[in-house]
């Protein structure tokens, strides 16, 4: 049975080789040459392959021509033009594909100094909404051209390809090519996965300086084989490919050419041996070898041998030519650093093995869930509507970093994104409301002011059941009556509504009527001034009214959303008249509440001795209201009334990291709890930073405002604090710099200035009082120690041992440790704020240390401990021969 990581899935072992004669069949094949003009047509000299431009696959970039030294004639046609994209962060092909096929999908970039910088960039490959790869600047400038390919089932009628810039250099695309796969070949290790090629060698060639890599027509799916360079060990050994049986069919097609040349060890007695070493031990890998007889042997002469994977038998005996068909051994592999596979002679054979060919892929998790394709229609269709001048492209609410301009999105149920904000105010819209906006089911607010709308408020309006507030139609052109439902709504309060700035829209039936006479009597005039009169009279004994009234009663009723408003009584009720507190801080002291469902909720009460007011109140409110993740703590409602200001949370059953750690609680958190709490809190946080539109700051992240629920899931609590900024390099100056003494940011406390550095600074103190079970402030000799200079020591000698919250007794994993440990030290720079990584590389950070935790304990309950290795930088693996 497949594990969960580090498997090594399916052994290829090939005994027959495919047909020269093979179709020049291209049915299905999508070559695209980036850069081209949109005219452009052409069948390549070499390969026949018949490519076009790219132009009508996607709207932005621009052209470049490679400015290469050598001569052009030299450089491939495909590869003389490259589509550069100098604007926007996220640049994406769409590309009409047959849902369900499986596709060879690759991307080439040819660098070719085409900016005359003579300096490749780098940046980051998208396939949808999940990264491929990233191309990196040396990979880029060792090589003229440069390739990456994947295998991968689009669920969809399309996909969609997009080059994301990172603040590297302007990302750029020479070729991209699709090619349809026999759905039989290359089993998927899972419906959301991918596999991307890693290495693909022709082992029977020699790498001469016009050496040539097989691709189509030799390979009817055109892979790439690539000659291999071959140890003093093995020898090279090949035959004539006329005389291979093409009989026999191979579903896998390799090249004839490819098949008609193996290698085997120089010493026959000998075993013929590949190492295949790795960087992420968590990674999953395809291994395929390919077999065929390439010499005719004598009657006395046999050829039988077994294969072991790190001395352990994997596949075997085997006798190249004699077994037709397909052998996929199921086999779990350990995490191992190197991979050794080993082919040995048995005791009755008279020759040694031999191989032909290998590939190697790597799993890649595409598990990253797309927008409901509802929403994906409904918005496309506005964009086109609307000719929205805004750089939306790609997938439109993930990844978070990359969410459409002008849109918020929340999960559903299934865990897919879904568009709950829309603000297109200001974008030039004309034209009718468009009836694509009634297919955004999810939406919550909706924003279409100062714009040129024309026509009435539409009855399909009344389909958004989920509209909370479309209070900014205003500034528009719009006519005529609001529908029904939605006055009714609004009356209600379950939807604000605000028609301003709409000479033409009525809020009853009566307003749309006009006289037919072609003056206005002077009776009319006077009935004006009368109502001018009342009106001011009316505003004087309001005015009267409110002075009356406490001044934090100023904006009752502002608090637009969808939840729950309570009246003071109710929370009395709620609260049982506060009887219990569970908790206390800034904003003030929180109470035990059970609603009349049974719920239980915690009341958080507005103190009147707060340091905090009615502003801070709102705030927290408002935000709540609109910001929605599974690792923030949900508002229920509240209540805004003059006696009280109460905010009304979901209610966490294990309090908060701080008791959780506390030495007086004897229910200590285990290592693997630990780091889940900590990939909560880091999802939170990233949310928060990376997923709102504009990101919001905590300001006061500790473990008080981290609370855990009945399932140990962790929330962030508390956005009293909070502050909405721009963007990265936005900031504001404070002067009352919020946060808890041990967590704040020594740099914010310095300077006043704050970003979302100050928050990583927090969070990464929080990671040491995880790891470590001590505060971050300590008085101890009559000093007082931060848990920085308590623990920096120790761990530069090397001594995770004792940096490990003591009451763990050892139970942890060694490798995650060291990883948690050095994620905490990126967050905690003092000295280098912009080099504190962002809460996304974070939180990618602490699940592969998770999941290094993970690996440790399947061995722990397969009895098959290995030692780990470290995760080290991502890079290319090397496959070498012994």
């Amino acid at each position: 049975m497949m594990g969960m990581f580090m498997h090594f899935l399916l052994v290829l072992l090939t005994i027959l080789v495919l047909i020269q004669a093979q179709q020049d069949d291209q049915s299905g094949f999508i070559s695209l040459d980036c850069g081209q003009r949109e005219d452009v047509r052409y069948s390549a000299s070499r390969t026949g392959i018949n490519y076009r431009s790219d132009a009508n696959f996607i709207d932005t970039g621009e052209s470049k021509r490679v400015q290469v030294k050598i001569p052009k004639s030299a450089v491939k046609q495909e590869l003389q033009y490259v589509r550069s994209f100098p604007s926007g962060v996220r640049n994406c092909y769409r590309i009409n594909v047959t849902s369900g096929t499986k596709y060879f999908i690759r991307a080439t970039f040819a660098y070719g100094n085409y900016d005359n910088r003579n300096q490749a960039p780098q940046f980051d490959l998208y396939l949808g909404v999940n990264l491929w790869r990233t191309m990196y600047k040396q990979l880029l400038k060792k090589s003229f051209a440069t390739s990456t390919g994947m295998i991968y089932t689009p669920s969809l009628d399309y996909i969609q390809l997009c080059l994301v810039n990172t603040g590297n250099g302007i990302p750029f695309i020479s070729v991209i090519e699709l090619r349809p796969l026999n759905s039989s070949i290359y089993p998927q290790y899972s419906p959301n996965s991918a596999l991307l090629t890693k290495y693909r060698y022709d082992l029977g060639s020699i790498i001469t300086t016009d050496s040539v890599v097989y691709r189509y027509k030799d390979d009817v799916y055109d892979r790439f084989w690539s000659p291999y360079e071959l140890s003093s060990d093995f020898l090279r050994i090949s035959t004539n490919v006329k005389n291979v049986d093409q009989s026999l069919l191979h579903p896998y097609k390799p090249p004839a050419i490819v098949m008609s040349s193996a290698v085997t060890p120089v010493n026959a007695s000998a075993p013929l041996e590949l190492e295949w070493e790795v960087d992420n031990v968590n990674d999953q890998y395809y291994f395929y070898l390919y077999f065929y007889e390439v010499e005719e042997l004598a009657a006395n002469e046999t050829r039988k041998f077994n294969i072991t994977h790190n001395d352990k038998l994997w596949f075997g005996p085997l006798t190249p030519l004699t077994q037709p068909g397909t052998v996929q051994p199921d086999r779990h592999l350990t995490g191992k650093k190197t991979y050794r596979f080993s082919l040995f002679k048995t005791h009755d054979s008279t020759l040694p093995p031999i191989l032909n060919a290998v590939e190697v892929y790597q799993v890649k998790d595409f598990s990253q869930s797309e927008t409901k394709q509802d929403d994906i229609d409904s918005i496309t269709n506005i964009k086109k509507a609307y000719r929205v001048d805004k750089n939306w492209q790609g997938d439109p609410c993930a990844p978070v970093n990359y969410m459409w301009e002008g849109l918020n999105c929340i999960p559903d149920g299934n865990n897919i994104p879904r568009i709950t904000s829309l603000n297109l105010s200001s974008s030039d819209l004309t034209g009718k409301i468009d009836s694509s906006f009634s297919k955004l089911t999810m939406l919550e607010y909706l924003d279409l002011s100062n714009n040129s709308l024309t026509g009435p408020l539409p009855d399909f309006l009344i389909q958004l059941r989920s509209l909370k507030v479309f209070r900014k139609v205003g500034k528009n052109k719009l006519t005529g009556l609001v529908p029904d439902e939605l006055l009714e709504r609004s009356k209600k309060g379950s939807l604000s509504l605000s028609t301003d700035d709409n000479p033409g829209l009525c809020m009853t039936e009566s307003c749309g009527k006009k006289s037919s006479q072609s003056h206005v009597p002077l009776i009319a005039s006077i009935s004006a001034i009368i109502v001018v009169i009342l009106l001011i009279s009316l505003g004087f004994w309001i005015f009267r009214r409110q002075k009356v009234m406490s001044t934090n009663s100023k904006k009752r009723g502002s608090l637009e959303s969808k939840h729950q408003a309570f009246s003071y009584t109710e929370i009395l009720n709620i609260t049982d008249n506060f009887k219990t507190i569970i908790g206390q801080g800034g904003f003030g002291k929180v109470y035990l509440g059970v609603l009349q469902n049974h719920a239980q909720v915690a009341v958080k009460i507005l103190s009147l001795s707060s340091m905090q007011g009615y502003k801070e109140f709102q705030s927290e409110a408002q935000l709540l209201m609109i910001v929605h993740h599974r690792n923030l703590v949900s508002l229920i409602g509240y209540c805004d009334e003059v006696e009280i200001k109460a905010l009304v949370y979901e209610y966490m059953a294990n309090g908060n990291l701080h008791q959780q750690l506390s030495v007086k609680n004897t229910n200590i958190l285990k290592w693997n709890e630990r780091l889940n709490i900590a990939v909560d809190a880091a999802q939170g946080l990233d949310y928060l930073h990376n997923g709102c539109k504009p990101p919001i700051m905590h300001r006061d992240l500790k473990p008080s405002n981290i609370l855990l629920d009945e399932n140990m899931h962790a929330k962030i609590a508390d956005f009293g604090l909070s502050r909405a900024f721009g963007n990265d390099i936005d900031s504001h100056i404070s002067t009352n710099p919020a946060g808890t003494r041990g967590y704040v940011d020594p740099e914010f406390q310095r300077t006043g200035k704050a970003n979302k550095k100050n928050d990583v600074y927090s969070f990464g103190i929080v990671l040491f009082v995880l790891i470590t079970g001590r505060p971050a402030i300590v008085r101890e000799g009559g000093e007082t120690i931060h848990i920085l200079e308590w623990a920096i020591p120790i761990i530069e000698e090397g001594d995770i041992q004792n940096v490990i919250d003591p009451r763990l007794e050892g139970e942890f994993s060694i490798n995650s440790a060291w990883k948690f440990v050095e994620i905490a030290m990126s967050c905690t720079l003092a000295n280098a704020v912009v080099e504190r990584p962002d809460m996304s590389f974070i939180l990618a950070e602490l699940k592969e240390c998770q999941s290094l935790d993970m690996v440790r304990r399947n061995f722990e309950n397969t009895g098959a401990i290995d030692e780990l290795v470290s995760l080290a930088t991502v890079s290319d693996t090397t496959i070498s021969a012994r």
